[in-house]
């Protein structure tokens, strides 16, 4: 591993005597050929697969209950999804490294359109809720590996200075997946007062994600990108299983302040079912939850921008924008929160006319349970409009928490093996949250417990982060922090000294 240290993205490097030795510097391709070797459209590229396929399973999900009337199936589908999600995502790391990411983003795009193609077959047959359930677990091994390839692309490509705006470009086009998916519901089903969506929705959805798979074919080698400072990526040269296992124990044990991230992964995914199933799969009717959805994914585009703007300020330092950044997402887990207790608590005042019709005043699974889905909150109901207004401050919730999570794994290194593991770190334990909280809506937790563990676990994870801030985020990445790109082809992590000194050899080799 440690053959192309020196084509990383360091302002300097000590080669031992004492001496900086900048990067070597790449003349990068002109015309077309330029264009579409850039690493911006190479994370475009990546943002449009996302697009296709998580951007679309998103998009069904925020609907709530999968598009389904009971939302139950879609819950235990989760389960089943994020189970083997958890486990393939802790060691997609050394599979991506093996593999190759473009390869690895490949295979992990398949399982999407098997997914929506579940749900399109429980609307014809009631009866495939088991398909649903099967479908769950083979996606949650493919999104373990298209995961972890994204987040090793994303965070690696850009230079230390525009992480935050191109985890921004690729955030904004994978949301406008869901944008576009729930768009395209919301017209399916706006004359519908059906509980589900129809079989035409899950058909453009399943062709779409069909379509994003394909994507990662034409996509550029990692190993022929070219950052825009001229600097190369450091491309793992096809280590051995051993090596690329032993390396997932490195980069835990050599900078173990990715710990402190861990409560951040956790709550990370914890607040959807929530938001998802009880909030707007519970309070609306369907062609409403298709919009609330709609509305939900564009402020995520929002969220992801304003925390670009805040995390690549150029005129402020790193640590401090690090700051910056936790404080801003902290706000917004208090104003998201207390206003989503306000409704949570309080909707027995509001004269809700389903439940007033059935006698009941509360907000609770059993009373919702009793109204029909034709007479839940419509988009003409004076009532709607604060509530789509909070759904939307959901959205901007989740996009800063993501953004500021990727933002702070990337201020960590820039080696894509290494990032690779604190991506598969990441995701795997952010789907064993997923886990916790999509089984607890399904065995019918009551809503007050599931909105009290979302800011619990929200708050916590914040606290946790802030000392790994302090201690560990500094203002550049250093080859001392690279212990992974130091790997030998033995598994021995080599002195900087050492690696800088064989890099000659090296290029007379070459």
């Amino acid at each position: 591993m440690a053959d192309l240290v020196n084509e990383k993205d360091y302002n300097s490097s000590d080669d031992g005597s004492g001496t900086t030795r900048s990067p070597e510097i790449f003349e990068r391709p002109k015309g077309f050929r330029g264009f579409y070797t850039h690493p911006t459209t190479q994370v475009a590229m990546l943002g449009l697969v996302c697009f296709m396929c998580p951007g679309l399973f998103n998009a069904l999900s925020g609907i709530g209950g999968g598009g389904q009337l009971d939302v139950t199936t879609a819950a235990n589908g989760n389960v089943a999804l994020y189970s083997t999600f958890t486990v393939m995502a802790f060691f997609a790391g050394s599979i991506n490294n093996k593999l190759g990411a473009r390869l690895t983003l490949q295979i992990g795009s398949l399982g999407y359109g098997l997914y929506i193609a579940s749900f399109l077959a429980l609307n014809i047959h009631p009866g495939a809720k088991a398909f649903v359930l099967a479908a769950g677990a083979i996606l949650g091994v493919c999104a373990g590996l298209l995961w972890t390839a994204q987040g090793s692309l994303m965070m690696a490509y850009p230079t230390e200075g525009d992480k935050a705006k191109y985890i921004a470009i690729f955030w904004a086009i994978f949301n406008l997946g869901g944008v576009v998916g729930s768009a395209v519901a919301f017209g399916n089903n706006f004359h519908t007062s059906a509980g589900s969506v129809n079989n035409g929705t899950y058909i453009g959805f399943l062709i779409l994600t069909i379509i994003g798979a394909l994507i990662p074919l034409f996509m550029v080698d990692p190993k022929h990108i070219i950052r825009s400072d001229g600097t190369k990526l450091t491309v793992p040269l096809n280590p051995s299983w051993r090596v690329e296992i032993l390396g997932l124990y490195v980069a835990l044990k050599t900078d173990p302040m990715i710990i402190l991230l861990f409560p951040m992964f956790f709550a990370s995914n914890w607040f959807y079912a929530w938001q998802f199933n009880d909030y707007n799969g519970a309070l609306f009717n369907i062609r409403t939850r298709s919009l609330n959805s709609m509305l939900y994914w564009s402020s995520q585009v929002l969220g992801a921008m304003m925390m670009a703007f805040i995390l690549d300020k150029k005129n402020v330092t790193r640590r401090t924008r690090a700051f910056i950044g936790w404080g801003v997402v902290l706000v917004l887990v208090f104003v998201v929160h207390g206003w989503g207790y306000a409704y949570q608590k309080y909707l027995s005042l509001r004269l809700f006319t389903g439940l007033l019709m059935h006698g009941n005043r509360t907000f609770t699974r059993a009373s919702l349970a009793a109204i029909a889905p034709a007479d839940r909150i419509d988009i003409h109901d004076k009532e709607y409009v604060g509530k789509v207004f909070l759904y939307i401050f959901f959205g901007l919730l989740d996009s800063a928490w993501q953004t500021n999570v990727y933002w702070l794994m990337g201020a960590m290194s820039n080696d894509p093996a290494k990032l690779a593991y604190f991506t598969g770190f990441y995701k795997s334990i952010q789907s064993a949250g997923a886990v916790g909280s999509w089984r607890a809506d399904a065995v019918l937790t009551p809503y007050m417990n599931m909105f009290a563990s979302t800011w619990g676990l929200s708050v916590a994870g914040l606290v946790f982060a802030l000392p790994m801030i302090y201690l560990r985020v500094r203002e550049h990445t250093d080859m001392e922090d690279e212990t992974v790109a130091r790997m030998d082809d033995d598994g021995h992590v080599l002195p900087s000294a050492e690696v800088a000194a064989q890099q000659p050899e090296k290029k007379a080799e070459a």
